[in-house]
Formats: structure tokens, C-alpha cells, sequence
């Protein structure tokens, strides 16, 4: 897509023909003309150095556009009633995968992405590995997500051991670890805990396996579980995270605690949800109140 943008707006010329100046005056464009935020920007600035650097063989350096308004938005959260009702409809493993996401404040695919190795019952904790920026962290099982975690792995033991009858490929491994151990990817410890019922095809090998459950079908249960308990809010996997953070604010866990639950590099991140607990405690009571 930001091929095709940048090539129409130069007047159909060939990448090959421009550079680190057209590639600003572009990028410039969008901030300027078309009131792109910050992350849009970016996102079309990757794609052009992908396009010289991989597909054209060429470095594009200097470049100095204009940039884009970061904007900071303030985050959808639920509160402690709303979070109940909303995971008080959810069945099956939807349930388990957004309990998960909001007991530990995962993202959406750090929790389907778990690996059975990754959640240990003995030390009761969940690890995760190569999250966001490629970093590890581990957080405390939820105490009452053990039974859960434990059925699921059983479900998915189910389709670990019908792979291995039928000859399956292994499950997909990171880097070049399934080069490191050819064997890793059919070993249960490597299995995905939220393993998908049905085999797919890799599209990156072709080789045909089993993926872990689709995003799509955790952002669907969730907005049918808002609508059924009329929440008036937009409901994404992301909303719990939010909320994870707010409810420990409010419970007074510092800052710094929760940075380090979340996996933010920086705490002025985090710091969105002190203002947003603020708010829900009533700290600053309005003057209207007092006439």
C-alpha cells in the first residue's frame, strides 16, 4: 500500500529514480496535507526503507521530514465490576485466554503465543518470552486460573499427541532455534498451550502445521460478551490490559512495579494509568459538588 502511495505521489516515477529526498518530501506530505499521526507516519517510513534496502538493494539516508504529532490517547478501561460481568459471560477458551490476559496484564498475542513451558504450575508463574522490543518477563499465576490452565493444556494435549501420530510438522519456532534443535518444535514442552483445532499452512515455508487460536477469534468473543452485558464501551483484548494496570494502581502497587508487569520501557508510559486511577478514586472531587 505505501508503494503504490509513494510512487502516485511522485507522478508514477520508479522508486529506482529517487531517494532520501523524495522519500521526505513524501513522509512530509502526510503530516503536513494528510494529518497523519505519528505511529502512520512511521509505519510508511518502514516500508520505504524495506522497499530500498531489500527490494532494491540501495540504503535511503538524511532523511528529515517533518514528523507527525505523537498523540496520546487516553486507554479504554473497565472497572472491577465491568472486568467481572464482562468475563462472567465468556466460555471455553476465550475465557481462559482474556482471564489470562487481564490476571497478568498479557498482550493479546503474548498470551496466545504462550508455550507450555511458559507457564509453570510448581513456581506458580507465567513467563513471558521474546515479548514486546524481544524482551522476557514473568508474572504471578492467578490463583484461580490454575484449573483453568490445567484443562487447557489437556485440550491441547489432545491435538499435540493426534500431530505426532499423523506425522505432523512440529510447531513454529522463533529465530533459528528450530535449526539449533531440529527437534524442539514436536517436543510438548514447545507446544502451544491455546493450540488452534484445525492445521494450517505456513505461508512462510509452506509446511503445514498447527498454529496457535486466531486473534480474530478473541476480539469477536469479546465484543459479544460487551454487547451481551451492555457495556457502552469499545471491548478489545487490549482493554484488559488496561485495566490490569488501573486495578493495581488503585490497589496502590507503585508505579514502578506495574512498569515492570507491563513490560514499558519507559514509565512515562505508564504513567497514563496514575491520572485514570485518579479519576476513578474521586481524588480531586469537583467544585460542583461542594455548592
Amino acid at each position: 500500500m505505501w508503494y503504490r502511495r509513494y510512487v502516485r505521489f511522485h507522478g508514477m516515477r520508479h522508486p529506482g529514480e529517487m531517494g532520501s529526498a523524495e522519500v521526505e518530501a513524501f513522509l512530509t506530505h502526510l503530516a503536513v496535507n494528510r494529518g497523519v499521526v505519528a505511529s502512520t507516519q512511521n509505519q510508511a517510513l518502514n516500508a520505504l526503507v524495506f522497499l530500498y534496502r531489500v527490494v532494491l538493494k540501495r540504503e535511503i539516508e538524511g532523511v528529515d521530514a517533518l514528523r507527525a504529532k505523537q498523540s496520546r490517547k487516553l486507554p479504554v478501561v473497565l472497572s472491577a465490576e465491568e472486568t467481572k460481568k464482562l468475563l462472567g459471560v465468556l466460555t471455553g477458551e476465550e475465557a481462559v485466554v482474556c482471564k489470562l490476559l487481564y490476571g497478568c496484564g498479557l498482550r493479546l498475542m503474548e498470551g496466545l503465543r504462550l508455550r507450555v513451558k511458559d507457564v509453570d504450575f510448581s513456581g506458580g508463574k507465567v513467563e513471558v518470552r521474546g515479548g514486546k522490543g524481544d524482551k522476557d518477563r514473568v508474572l504471578t499465576m492467578p490463583k484461580r486460573l490454575e484449573g483453568p490452565l490445567r484443562e487447557q493444556l489437556e485440550r491441547s494435549r489432545v491435538f499435540y499427541e493426534a500431530d505426532r501420530a499423523a506425522g505432523v510438522a512440529g510447531v513454529w519456532m522463533p529465530g533459528a532455534y528450530d535449526r539449533k534443535d531440529s527437534g524442539a518444535g514436536e517436543s510438548w514442552p514447545w507446544h502451544w498451550v491455546f493450540a488452534a483445532a484445525d492445521l494450517s499452512v505456513d505461508p512462510r515455508t509452506g509446511t503445514r502445521r498447527r498454529h496457535h487460536l486466531h486473534e480474530s477469534r478473541i476480539g469477536r468473543a469479546l465484543s459479544r460478551a460487551a454487547k451481551q452485558c451492555g457495556l457502552e464501551k469499545k471491548v478489545t483484548a487490549h482493554t484488559l490490559r488496561h485495566s490490569f494496570a488501573t486495578h493495581l494502581v488503585l490497589r496502590g502497587v507503585d508505579l514502578r512495579s506495574v512498569q515492570e508487569l507491563l513490560g514499558h520501557a519507559d514509565i512515562r508510559t505508564t504513567e497514563i494509568y496514575v491520572q485514570l486511577a485518579r479519576a476513578m478514586r474521586g481524588e480531586i472531587a469537583s467544585p460542583l459538588d461542594e455548592l
